[in-house]
């Protein structure tokens, strides 16, 4: 590898009485917390103590906005408009940074959480309305998004809106030919086998093509990787991953 790829999480994602994660043990193998902002998960006393918790590990700050849908855990597409969208992604930023700004620290990136994110990928307009709110918040806030084998066209409306973007990859997750994820209601979205998610890690940091769903090579490029920490077998994947990648 010519450059260290970065891990991410999404964390924060508790509510109330529900608890999700296992955000204490993970936080200090990962780089990126992407904290829930409250519309999917998440409510002010989890983003407190999970901003106090990266802080601590001196792990970045992500806001992870959602549409509002706690029910659906965020993953149904919502006919929100685009000034919806802008309204409700810079609401989920301001919230988390106020935690952040009163822990010496601040919002370092925005990354967007299922539905939303995926949306993204095909409407200009929604996409657009996300730059924009992340450009109002403040001045080179960066964008994460999802590596795609062409990223050319979030690259061109991102330099429209004058935000810089981080491309994403998924460890554990399976592809389509064009680099958009599969589905979660489809058979095999999501790898279970912990060999598979660490070649299909390791084949992205290293900018080796890996098998699609299809098993056809798929070449990313991508500044980040997610990882999921949710149960105790990801937390043992992640540490492996983490081990193996600080000795590359």
């Amino acid at each position: 590898m010519t450059t260290r790829i970065l891990l991410n999480c999404d964390m924060g994602e508790s509510f109330g009485a529900w608890k999700m994660g296992n955000d204490e043990h993970a936080m200090a193998l990962i780089d990126q917390a992407n904290l829930a902002c409250g519309f999917h998960a998440g409510d002010p006393l989890t983003m407190q103590r999970s901003v106090a918790l990266a802080v601590r590990h001196g792990v970045s700050l992500g806001a992870h906005p959602a549409y509002p849908d706690l029910a659906g855990f965020g993953r149904r597409h919502l006919a929100c408009s685009a000034e919806e969208v802008q309204a409700m992604v810079l609401y989920q930023i301001g919230a988390l940074d106020a935690f952040c700004r009163a822990a010496g620290t601040q919002v370092a990136y925005v990354k967007p959480h299922g539905a939303l994110y995926n949306d993204l990928v095909r409407d200009d307009g929604l996409f657009t309305a996300v730059l924009a709110a992340c450009a109002a918040y403040r001045p080179g806030l960066p964008l994460m998004v999802l590596a795609l084998a062409d990223n050319r066209r979030e690259a061109t409306l991102a330099e429209a809106a004058g935000v810089p973007l981080l491309f994403e990859a998924f460890a554990d997750r399976a592809y389509q030919s064009d680099g958009q994820l599969v589905p979660r209601r489809l058979d095999h979205a999501v790898h279970q086998e912990p060999q598979r998610i660490l070649d299909q890690a390791l084949a992205i940091a290293r900018g080796e093509p890996f098998a699609d769903r299809d098993g056809r090579p798929l070449r990313l490029c991508a500044d980040s990787l997610c990882v999921h920490g949710d149960n105790p077998e990801s937390l043992a994947i992640l540490r492996r991953l983490r081990a193996l990648l600080d000795a590359a």
